[in-house]
């Protein structure tokens, strides 16, 4: 024997559980399946334990995707404000961080126990099962059948809201790719994003700035982001670093901008207000010593910029300047997919509809969240990816 649903959903993380809790209030009879021991996990950790739940700012410019477009429908359905609006209607205060990320004030215990009261609120129901792993899933005659080590679930509907790889220890794996090839579904090759970047070869010397951040402009092609850089042991993080990885490809070089207020030819001007003036000494005015130091070290090695702005040719000083303002780095890789907060590429959008998430090919079938080719900038636009594609599925269910 087998239970009856009127969806199923694979994942009990934000859109696994807000999916469920507005196909429930349209009287939807819905079960959620969830491989770990508790829902959430991944709410729980974000924003430092405080959840970063959505960005005021968030629209379409804000993601990546083979399809740039397909965003457009659900972010336009289910806005910041309406997930704000839910927020305040149960009394939980939050406040606005730097770039319109928007915080809990206490705990990110609070978004997850704000979900499971919208699951609870009806009038259909939700039934949350733990710690259940996913045998195999059967699609015949319009039904979806999904058997786990306690039994069979049928449902004419199945929504898949298990995310993509990343985070492996709390519990991430590549589920979803592998079930939806089952169904014909193609892949964007999935790989890291905002995750930290390495460094090596004669560039493994900056590691010993492990622990000095400065802000700094990041860039990777024509994308850049004006963050807080932080040196580490193995290379780079930081916001800046960990937003242009997103855009980041292996083998092209990163660059850094160290000073990104300072005019082209500020060197200059001061070698005219102060000659006297050290070039470790005025860099040192701009920037951590730790780093100043090293920079100042490599003009020296490479270009021979050294010593007081009046002994310095103007040449030197633009050539310095420009180095500062256009640092080049070669990462020669990342920190993969276990330090990795979000996965790019994933189920191809190109097999969804941008208006319910439904594969156009299998009917009854739904992917959401991060499973998805969707990926979103650092700052809660992730969040708020999860909550609109959940929206826009629910109201198919």
């Amino acid at each position: 024997m087998s239970d009856t649903y009127d969806a199923i959903i694979l994942g009990g993380g934000a859109a696994g559980l807000f999916c469920a809790a507005l196909a429930a209030q349209r009287g939807r009879r819905v079960l959620v399946l969830e491989s770990s021991e508790k829902v959430g996990k991944k709410i729980l950790i974000s924003g430092g334990g405080r959840c970063n739940f959505t960005n005021i700012n968030a629209g379409p410019a804000n993601y990546l995707s083979a399809n740039p477009h397909f965003v457009k429908s659900a972010l336009s359905r289910y806005t910041p404000r309406d997930f704000l609006g839910l927020v305040e209607k149960h009394s939980i205060a939050w406040h606005e961080k730097t770039l319109g990320q928007l915080f809990c004030d206490s705990s990110a215990r609070q978004i997850v126990d704000m979900l499971l009261e919208e699951c609870a609120a009806g009038p259909g129901k939700v039934t949350i099962r733990n710690n259940e792993h996913v045998a195999s899933v059967e699609h015949t005659g319009g039904s979806y059948r999904v058997t786990t080590q306690y039994g069979s679930f049928d449902a004419p509907a199945l929504v898949i809201a298990t995310g993509g790889p990343s985070i492996p220890k709390m519990g991430a794996s590549d589920f979803a790719y592998r079930l939806v090839r089952q169904f014909g579904l193609k892949i964007v090759e999935p790989r890291p994003a905002l995750v930290p970047l390495t460094l090596g070869g004669e560039e493994v010397l900056f590691r010993e700035l492990s622990g000095v951040a400065a802000d700094v402009e990041a860039a990777a092609g024509k994308t850049r982001f004006r963050e807080a850089a932080l040196f580490t042991h193995r290379g780079l993080s930081g916001p800046a670093i960990l937003q242009i990885s997103s855009y980041w490809k292996a083998g092209d070089p990163l660059a850094i901008n160290f000073l990104p207020d300072r005019e082209p030819g500020w060197l200059i001007d001061a070698k005219r207000a102060t000659p006297a003036l050290h070039l470790r000494t005025i860099i040192r005015e701009a920037l951590p010593d730790r780093l100043a130091d090293e920079l100042c070290e490599q003009l020296h090695k490479d270009q021979g910029a050294s010593g007081d702005l009046g002994n310095l040719p103007d040449k030197a000083l633009r050539n310095a300047g420009e180095r500062l303002s256009n640092w080049r780095f070669h990462p020669n890789g990342s920190e993969g997919f276990a330090k990795a907060e979000v996965t790019a590429g994933g189920i191809s959008t190109a097999e969804l509809s941008s208006k319910t998430m439904e594969a156009k090919m299998v009917p009854g079938l739904f992917v959401i969240g991060e499973a998805v080719d969707v990926t979103g900038w650092l700052g809660g636009y992730n969040f708020q990816w999860a909550w609109a594609s959940a929206h826009a599925a629910a109201q198919a269910l």
